[in-house]
């Protein structure tokens, strides 16, 4: 077997952007992604190490930028597998140097940015470095061709990709900064950049390596995701004449989530495959389940309808043509995503992606999820237990077995419909998650679907205060304490609010309470649970019992909890 050769070596900025190498980034790999925090971050350290001095640039103390992975052999050309955010923020930084000094100094840096073509012989130009096809033509004519990097700002956000609107803010945060540097600063630092600032290369001219090369440095800890290590695990595995297709598919279906969520996705496949979360990393998991799968099956049957039933779960953005059913299915997401665990996910992935086209189906399933995701909530069931049930619903789903059947995991059974029942009977605002889902729930209900607001800008206000003032009429009603503290966290004490809470309202009697406190400037409330109280003459202990058991009968009837 013909052993492979690995090199590295430690070369010069002036040495990276020079004959010596002609950098690609491979289309599999993932768009820039660096923000102006990491840009910035970077040309403050080597201001700050450059330092305020006048001693020799060949004086100063070298400065390492890290390591870059490369598959090269003896020619220049050279693809890139870890470092391209590092290499393309250098470029951005140099072109915005050239911009940023006068001609005569400017024309040095073009060298280090690409090869001037001869229009004589018919040469093109060429550039040091490559971006993937979707931004290098952005790259060329707006960072390495001279002038370019001054257009910028006439361009519209709405019409660039993500990474080239990154490529654009960070061009433009180093034009401002650079500008409040003298020239003569500005080009001492490119001096101490292509002279005194160093990469190790590590390169080697077989794709498996190279990759091997990349997971060890990632597991070491270097800034790379593993999203990055999966794609570049499922992409190489895919025959070169088919890597730019299925590269284009990765980089639509990672665009339309976002990374993190994308990111997120990931860990939810692997818990469609596995079921019960493991000790393994998700990349030793995912790549355990996908031993022997082709990638372009896995990227074709699972991670394309996969990653469509997770963006219309997220954004509960489900369409079909019957347009009743995708509203309320929709709605059932909307709540599904307000519960604080995304445990329920997984399943809604495999039961959305494999039935996407039953809207009937599908609003019956999700009535059922909400249902089964909101007792477990109720119940406080743990991480553990949670994960197990739900691990159980999604072998029902790929069984092919009854849902719907008693016995399914998806349904409640008969002790767990009492405690729930025990729960919203008892001091509930004790658990605020928990308190603040129940009510929004309830009022949604009465409102029959009506109502609308930002959940971020709600809150919870006892009616009957936790603990009222003397001279209030409050005591009147519940002479005692063991009476006021019977009721005031129930259901039946509790409205919604959507201000924040006022220390002083606990001073305030019923009807102060209701008119300056309970309503909106208008004069009315946002919520219909609120609504009820204001209807209100008195609060006292009868009132309070007939409203908990008129709430607590509307969520039985929501949940099927008889």
């Amino acid at each position: 077997m013909n052993s492979v050769k690995i090199q590295g070596a430690e070369h010069p900025v002036s040495e990276i952007f020079s004959d010596d190498f002609v950098f690609s980034i491979p289309p599999y790999q993932r768009p820039y992604a660096w923000t102006t925090e990491q840009a910035g971050a970077l040309l403050e350290d080597l201001l700050e190490f450059l330092g305020d001095g006048d001693e020799p640039i060949d004086s100063i103390n070298p400065y390492f930028l890290g390591s870059i992975v490369l598959i090269k052999g003896d020619a220049p050309d050279a693809q890139i597998i870890d470092g391209q955010q590092r290499l393309t923020t250098l470029t951005i930084l140099l072109a915005a140097l050239r911009a940023s000094l006068s001609h005569e100094l400017a024309k040095y840096f073009v060298t280090f940015l690409y090869q001037e073509g001869n229009k004589l012989k018919g040469t093109p130009n060429l550039y040091r470095m490559s971006l993937r096809d979707r931004d290098n033509d952005f790259f060329q004519r707006y960072i390495q061709i001279e002038e370019g990097i001054n257009k910028l700002k006439e361009l519209n956000n709405a019409d660039l990709r993500d990474s080239q609107k990154l490529i654009k803010e960070n061009a433009i945060l180093f034009l401002i900064k650079l500008q409040n540097l003298s020239e003569e600063r500005r080009f001492r630092l490119a001096q101490f950049i292509v002279k005194r600032c160093f990469l190790v290369v590590v390169s080697t001219p077989d794709l498996e390596s190279a990759y091997r090369i990349f997971s060890v440095l990632n597991d070491r800890g270097l800034n790379l995701t593993r999203t990055d290590i999966f794609k570049a695990d499922i992409i190489g595995r895919i025959p070169d004449q088919d890597k730019q297709k299925y590269s284009s598919k990765w980089e639509d279906i990672e665009e339309s989530l976002g990374r993190a969520d994308f990111d997120e996705l990931l860990s939810h496949i692997r818990t469609i495959y596995q079921k019960y979360k493991r000790s393994k990393k998700i990349l030793e998991d995912l790549r355990d389940q996908l031993e022997g799968v082709d990638s372009r099956d896995f990227i074709d049957e699972t991670l394309k309808p996969f990653s469509k039933a997770f963006y219309d779960i997220r954004n509960a953005s489900y369409q079909t043509e019957d347009e009743e059913k995708a509203k309320t299915i929709n709605e059932l997401l909307k709540w599904l995503n307000t519960i604080n665990n995304s445990d329920w996910i997984p399943p809604a992935i495999l039961l959305l992606s494999r039935n996407s086209n039953n809207p009937a189906m599908l609003v019956q399933f999700f009535s059922d999820l909400e249902r089964l995701a909101a007792g477990l909530l109720i119940q406080d069931i743990n991480d553990n237990l949670r994960g197990h049930r739900y691990a159980q619903v999604m072998n029902y789903i790929e069984q092919g077995k009854d849902l719907y059947n008693s016995c399914s995991p998806l349904q409640l059974e008969s002790k767990e419909k009492d405690r729930i029942l025990s729960v919203l009977d008892g001091d509930i605002y004790l658990n605020r998650k928990l308190c603040n889902y129940v009510l929004r729930r309830l009022d949604a209900e009465i409102s029959e679907g009506t109502a609308s607001y930002d959940f971020s800008k709600v809150t919870i206000e006892h009616v009957l205060p936790q603990n009222p003032a003397s001279h209030t009429n409050w005591l009147s009603w519940f002479p005692n304490q063991k009476q006021r503290d019977k009721y005031a966290n129930r259901l039946g004490n509790l409205v919604l609010l959507s201000r924040q809470k006022n220390r002083d309202a606990k001073n305030f009697d019923f009807q102060d309470k209701k008119e300056e406190y309970f309503t909106s400037r208008t004069g009315v409330s946002t919520f219909a649970l609120t609504v009820q109280v204001l209807r209100e003459t008195v609060w006292t202990p009868h009132v309070v019992e007939r409203r908990q058991k008129e709430l607590v009968e509307i969520l039985k009837r929501l949940w099927r909890l008889q």
